[in-house]
């Protein structure tokens, strides 16, 4: 009998997992409110509320393994994560499904040492980032514990096909297709990791199959750090286009908070942009024979989609 693995969320890292899990043959079911999800003949989708743990339980009977790759609005998440990251570890523990959290690097805060390594303090005291490292501690703790099986992957920002609502997305890709000038915030020179959503999702699925990862945080192999302004170039160099890079100031960031609650949130994590945000991603690689995919590659992949299916989105 084929595995079951079921996926809760629909975006980029849901649907990226899901269809990958498909194409190996296993037997998927994707959950989103809506009901929406990638098409494929092993691909069901299902629509219910994953906060509530009895309908999640349902849906995961049987399964080898879930999948939290939900993303609530940025400006909710102290109200929205906490029922669902509880209803998906009280699923893992009625189910014996592996849980594999989708996280960022958002728990180690400002002044961490650079490069963060999964073993690193989690001193985050904003809303966001004391968040994460709840949600990190209690699921390693509930493992520990022999409650479930579980393990997460942190990603730094996202870029790559299906990528929109990220520092590297709708805002900038569209804009170098163009060849108009891009607008970044923080420092246009500082080191950043970049994590490809390709490379996201095949971590996600290994980390999911390998009983070595439970247990454990790992961070996603990503290509060696560049500064905003390099990524930019990257993706201009792909796309054959030759743009200006500007620094949006932290004044406007905060002006427009005082309406836009997405501008609002940003001030918390203005440091990742402002400072070297740098993920170390060596024992992922070395555990699991991972690679990160090069830059050059990624930006192409990124401007071949923009200019297809981007466009339309």
């Amino acid at each position: 009998m084929s595995q079951h693995h079921v996926v809760v969320g629909a975006g980029p890292v849901g649907s990226g997992v899901a269809s990958l899990l498909a194409s190996q043959g296993t037997q998927v079911t994707v959950v989103t409110r809506s009901g929406r999800g990638p098409d494929h003949p092993l691909i069901t989708k299902a629509a219910a509320d994953a906060t509530e743990a009895e309908r999640l339980t349902e849906l995961a009977s049987g399964a080898s393994a879930i999948y939290n790759c939900a993303n609530p609005p940025y400006h909710r998440w102290p109200q929205d994560w906490p029922p669902l990251h509880n209803a998906l570890l009280s699923a893992a523990e009625r189910t014996g499904a592996v849980l594999v959290m989708m996280d960022n690097l958002y728990a180690f805060g400002p002044g961490a040492s650079m490069p963060m390594r999964e073993t690193d303090p989690m001193r985050a005291t904003g809303r966001k980032g004391s968040m994460r490292a709840r949600m990190a501690t209690e699921l390693l703790a509930a493992h520990a514990a022999g409650r479930v099986r579980a393990t997460l992957a942190r990603a730094s920002d996202f870029y790559g096909p299906e990528v929109l609502g990220s520092a590297m997305g709708d805002r900038v890709v569209p804009r170098v297709l163009a060849g108009k000038k891009v607008s970044v915030l923080g420092s246009l020179d500082t080191p950043h990791s970049f994590s490809y959503m390709p490379d996201v999702v095949r971590t996600l699925v290994t980390l999911a199959t390998d009983d070595r990862a439970w247990g454990h945080a790992w961070h996603v192999p990503n290509a060696p750090a560049v500064s905003q302004r390099q990524f930019v170039e990257a993706l201009a160099a792909a796309a054959g286009t030759t743009v200006r890079v500007g620094a949006i100031p932290k004044a406007a960031v905060s002006a427009l908070g005082l309406v836009v609650p997405l501008m609002r949130e940003l001030k918390e994590t203005w440091y990742q942009f402002a400072e070297p945000f740098v993920a170390d991603s060596a024992a992922t690689e070395a555990a699991f024979g991972l690679t990160a995919t090069p830059l050059a590659e990624g930006a192409a992949s990124t401007v071949a989609w923009w200019r297809t299916a981007g466009v339309a989105k």
